[in-house]
């Protein structure tokens, strides 16, 4: 509780019935005397808290970092609109390295045979300083984060439980990166089961050969495949040494918070000062979970179906429609800007939506760059000629929250509005993976929308357990 702060509690008091042999219901007195005492929270770094709070058993210490391993220690940190795991303490600089605990998105690492880390889409896509990029959406980044880390991008070819720690043949400097081989290696002695198996395929930045990059399956086993594929993102970032944490316990649903990412009382803020992650409550019944993507419109705040949509608790499934293209006519379109609008959301929340928002087009083929899903080119300065407007919409290939955040209850594939062909549409796997599917086949939905720039927060943090409630400002 604050400073200067008073609340009132009530306190109720029961005795046994041989303080009161006589049974008549009372007549007798006694006093209790009640001390509370209370501290001061005084905020830690968070190398200090992590490392005082996980069991030495539960420590790895190559001389060089302290990794945090085991099956699911308390290493859950909130930050930014994301639930991320701390990996280890750097022993020397005390930066701790975080990185997400679900996939963000899912994209080609880059063309077929190029397995650099360095120059690659990935690098580009966790690295992107414009609306569209994961380091631009998060929260005050330069307070909080090694904007200069390095990562060990050496290649790699051992299997796991050769526990080796690579030898910075290939350092890359950047602000955010993915976990090599080694550190998620690290994290549990070379086994699967450890906390960064999260049930999902992704990528790590350990190249395997001249044509594989390493990554993870869903199984947690360690493979290697042509960079063309689609894996899940799990950015990983260096928290400076001075950023201390104020609250939480590290558990999954009390995740450590971050002084300066802490905030209790929003009401009245606008929604589009918050960050991408974030969750809201918007609609009714089973569906009414989303969260924030971006603010692409750049007024408004572009939100997403935190899952697919259930109809009484299974995954609805349809078609895209007759042709790959998008639209409000189209089948899955036809659904979205109607049967949607009416019987998921209401009129209530429907009211805060923007009546047509651009949606963007482009075709990201087999290794091609995720920009060409917005941009006519890989540099990403015109955006491309092929959209549509409509009210509601989907998720495009490999833009931020394009991916799955909790694998035992997204078990569906889903639709994004991307062209991977002239006969094929982009989807996300249950497993994490960008796939494709033949434009007839049947998928899930996660609804997309632009919430108008007036649109305020009426309770909540933000978090899964207490989501962002809204409302229509003046």
């Amino acid at each position: 509780m604050p400073v200067n702060q008073i609340h009132t509690y009530r306190l109720r008091m029961y005795v046994t019935e041989e303080y009161n042999p006589q049974g008549d219901g009372g007549n007798k007195t006694f006093s209790v005397k009640v001390n509370v005492y209370g501290r001061d929270r005084v905020a830690d770094e968070v190398s200090d808290v992590l490392l005082a709070n996980i069991p030495e058993e539960n420590q790895y210490n190559d001389g060089v970092d302290t990794f945090i391993t085991g099956e699911d220690p308390n290493n859950y940190i909130w930050y930014s609109g994301k639930l991320w795991r701390a990996v280890s303490v750097n022993n020397q600089a005390k930066t701790t390295k975080l990185v997400t605990q679900w996939n963000i998105s899912a994209i080609p690492y880059n063309p077929s045979k190029q397995t650099n880390f360095a120059g690659s889409y990935m690098e580009s896509w966790l690295n992107d300083t414009t609306v569209d990029g994961f380091l631009y959406n998060l929260r005050d980044y330069e307070n909080f984060i090694v904007t200069d880390a390095t990562w060990d991008a050496t290649e790699d070819t051992s299997e796991l439980g050769n526990i080796t720690r690579p030898n910075g043949t290939t350092v890359v400097t950047d602000a955010v990166g993915l976990l090599n081989m080694y550190e998620y290696q690290s994290s549990n002695n070379g086994e699967t089961d450890g906390y960064l198996n999260n049930g999902l395929t992704w990528w790590t930045l350990t190249p395997y050969s001249a044509s594989g990059v390493r990554g993870v399956n869903n199984d947690g086993i360690a493979n290697y495949i042509s960079p063309s594929t689609a894996y899940g993102a799990r950015p990983s970032i260096n928290l400076k040494s001075s950023v201390k944490i104020v609250g939480g316990d590290g558990t999954e649903n009390n995740p450590y918070r971050l002084e300066g990412d802490n905030d209790t009382d929003l009401s009245g803020t606008m929604l589009n000062t918050r960050y991408s992650g974030e969750y809201i409550r918007f609609g009714s019944g089973e569906n009414n979970l989303y969260r924030i993507v971006s603010h692409e419109n750049g007024t408004g705040t572009k939100i997403v179906s935190a899952e697919p949509l259930k109809d009484s608790g299974t995954f609805k499934t349809m078609s895209f429609g007759d042709t790959v293209t998008f639209s409000s006519a189209n089948t899955i379109g036809t659904f979205l800007n109607g049967d949607y609008l009416t019987n998921y959301v209401g009129d209530s929340y429907s009211d805060m939506i923007e009546d047509s928002t651009t949606w963007y087009l482009g075709t990201v083929g087999y290794g091609t760059s995720y920009k060409l899903a917005k941009y006519t080119d890989e540099t990403g300065n015109t955006l491309t000629s092929s959209t549509t407007t409509a009210k509601v919409g989907l998720l495009r290939s490999g833009e931020l929250m394009a991916g799955q955040f909790d694998r035992y209850s997204n078990n569906t594939h889903y639709w994004t509005l991307t062209p991977y062909s002239a006969s094929f549409v982009r989807n996300v796997y249950y497993n994490g993976i960008a796939n494709y599917d033949g434009f007839s086949g049947a998928n899930g939905a996660r609804p997309s929308i632009n919430l108008k720039s007036n649109v305020q927060i009426v309770r909540g943090d933000g978090t899964k357990n207490r989501p962002f409630e809204i409302q229509l400002g003046s």
